[in-house]
């Protein structure tokens, strides 16, 4: 796939980037690089490969799942600048 100055035009208007016509030429030539590089990647053989997360190998911490009590609403609310009635309080954001 190649990108030409009109396509390039055009995903600089969607991007909503203002781009000046003599830099179209060069936007395009990075498109068409980026695009190149893309196929490049597609032509590597990933069969078998396991998808990974990290380029080193790490599990995530994790805590025991279980069940409290509660009743801890004046130590929560007790960190909040503004509370009301048992609840944060916050400013009306929607007229």
């Amino acid at each position: 796939m190649s990108i030409d100055i009109e396509t390039a035009r055009r995903v600089a208007k969607l991007a909503r980037i203002k781009v000046e016509d003599e830099d179209l030429p060069a936007l395009a030539g990075e498109f068409n690089t980026i695009l190149g590089f893309i196929e490049q990647l597609n032509e590597v053989d990933i069969d078998g490969v396991e998808p990974m997360t990290s380029v080193t190998p790490m599990r995530l911490k994790r805590r025991e799942d279980v069940v409290t009590s509660g009743g801890m609403q004046d130590k929560i609310l007790s960190n909040a600048p503004d509370a009301r009635e048992g609840f944060f309080a916050v400013p009306k954001v929607v007229e």
